[in-house]
């Protein structure tokens, strides 16, 4: 089993951790406003048959991009653990080489993040604005990526969906991880409708992967059926080939057990095929992060 998606972090490096506690997409905080590190993770995930994790940047400053992913990898050397790391840069420069030329030396590279979401409610946003999928630049900067054999995590809203596959049709040679299923924030009828258009034409670009994870986001709870909600949606849209497990701990930590969301996750999950199951605990992850 792989787990392709989880953060561990020193607090003293992460400036969102720090001060009063501000709104957060994940709501109240606090139990988590600390050191989070390879330990605990190995502790949270003991017995649940995950033998392999991939580390998703976790936000430091910018500035210390190179730092974050420096870290990560001494904890790798030391504790065997994560396998592969997901690092941030900035794609909206000149240009990005500079920033991935400095992060090619760590040998668990395997791809980089930059949040590009946006959204109507200041809460749920990140990115300054909605339009960097479709900006000029971002697109340049990004289809570098495939000289350095690394992957994008795509991290967008349902209104930014069109926009970002034109982005994954501009870089055909970058896989593109979609972060948390396309974050769907708006489970009305209406809603839902909207997620599974921008989705639909996501799923049209073969270089665009899904990653199930952070189910609990907006609803701040693990909630089983809904887990298995989106596992039916986004298999019936990606296919399991495409599909992979996130736990993205420790955010969901604030609201569940490791043990307890992987079951929900494996329960979601058990009226598929070995082999669809196969793909999506392990395979596709595996394939696509290079474990």
């Amino acid at each position: 089993m792989i787990d392709a998606h989880h953060h561990i972090w020193l607090q003293k490096d992460l400036p969102w951790l720090l001060g009063p506690e501000q709104p957060r997409i994940f709501g109240p905080y606090a139990a988590i406003k600390r050191d989070y590190l390879i330990d605990e993770f190995l502790a949270d995930l003991e017995g649940t048959g995950i033998e392999k994790s991939v580390y998703v940047q976790a936000n430091w400053a910018p500035n210390w991009f190179e730092d974050e992913v420096a870290w990560v990898q001494s904890v790798a050397d030391e504790a065997g653990w994560p396998h592969g790391i997901v690092g941030f840069a900035d794609f909206t420069v000149d240009d990005v080489r500079p920033q991935l030329d400095r992060l090619k030396k760590y040998p668990l590279m395997r791809g980089i993040r930059q949040q590009l979401h946006w959204h109507e409610n200041p809460l749920y946003r990140f990115a300054s604005h909605p339009g960097l999928p479709a900006d000029p630049l971002v697109r340049k900067n990004i289809a570098y990526l495939a000289d350095y054999g690394w992957s994008f995590d795509l991290q967008v809203f349902a209104s930014q969906m069109e926009d970002a596959a034109g982005l994954a049709e501009s870089c055909p040679d970058v896989p593109f991880i979609l972060m948390h299923a396309g974050m769907l924030e708006d489970t009305s009828p209406e809603g839902i409708k909207v997620w599974r258009k921008g989705m639909r034409r996501l799923a049209t670009c073969p270089n665009v992967f899904t990653k199930l994870s952070a189910f609990g986001t907006f609803i701040h709870r693990n909630d089983p059926d809904f887990i298995a909600f989106m596992i039916k949606q986004s298999l019936d849209l990606f296919g399991a080939e495409r599909c992979m497990f996130g736990s993205n701990f420790p955010i969901e930590k604030l609201w569940t057990t490791y043990a307890d969301l992987f079951a929900a996750f494996r329960q979601g999950a058990k009226g598929l095929s070995k082999s669809k199951q196969q793909a999506i605990f392990h395979d596709t992850a595996e394939r696509i992060y290079r474990l």
